[in-house]
């Protein structure tokens, strides 16, 4: 049993609200147990130039941690600078959800997404990719309300992530911050919906971990993902 009563394959509580920012074309609130984001999808009608006359969209992302979003303020980030963690996570946020567009049928569009953490007790980065694939399902569903006409419907795949970890020889599903900062091995992994993978980080914390070890938790994460897209299906009102 862990610290907080969940058996080692549970999921923290996930509650996704849609329609979060109304001003945005896009938006969800994701909690996961204690760590809120809010998800914001703006799309913007032109392309980076290194696409212009291609006909191919782009998805691209900003994330960033309020200064209470942790019990020691966090400085914001200013003029540009940010720091490495900030800089590696809006990268991977954007990665994560190009895996989801097909950027062809979204056309020569940007999809801006941007993450914004209220609260952060571990796993903001999964959190993240979630919710942000379910502001993007939002957004595309703007679009078409408005008037814009896709061959087919752009989201290819629901793209989620979950950390996994081994937390006292035990590989643990969906680590908070007590159990990512004891843990011997943490490890973050995106899916599609179809159980692909579209990335994994994985780090040794205390010690290395086996090949068995390795595939315990990726069987851990495959469960998590399977489940976290449920919750973005019924958010979204996807079929």
């Amino acid at each position: 049993m862990r610290h907080d009563g969940r058996a080692h394959d549970q999921l923290r509580e996930v509650k996704i609200t849609t329609g979060f920012i109304k001003s945005a074309n896009g938006s969800a609130l994701i909690e996961v147990g204690r760590t809120r984001v809010i998800c914001t999808a703006m799309v913007e009608h032109s392309v980076p130039d290194f696409l212009a006359d291609t006909g191919k969209g782009w998805v691209t992302a900003e994330y960033g941690m309020l200064p209470a979003s942790t019990p020691q303020r966090k400085q914001r980030d200013r003029g540009g600078r940010m720091d490495g963690r900030t800089t590696e996570i809006q990268r991977l946020v954007g990665r994560a959800l190009r895996a989801a567009v097909d950027r062809e049928l979204l056309g020569e569009k940007t999809i801006w997404l941007d993450c914004d953490v209220i609260e952060a007790d571990g796993g903001t980065r999964t959190a993240a990719i979630t919710g942000a694939c379910v502001a993007v399902a939002e957004a595309l569903r703007f679009l078409k309300e408005s008037g814009v006409t896709f061959p087919r419907w752009p989201l290819k795949n629901l793209i989620a992530a979950v950390s996994v970890g081994m937390v006292k020889d035990a590989p643990c599903l969906d680590l908070d911050y007590v159990e990512d900062s004891n843990a011997d091995v943490d490890m973050n992994v995106v899916m599609t919906d179809r159980g692909e993978i579209v990335e994994v980080q994985g780090t040794a914390e205390r010690k290395p971990f086996s090949q068995e070890q390795l595939l315990k938790l990726l069987d851990l994460a495959r469960k998590g993902i399977a489940r976290l897209n449920e919750i973005q299906r019924a958010a979204a009102g996807l079929s």
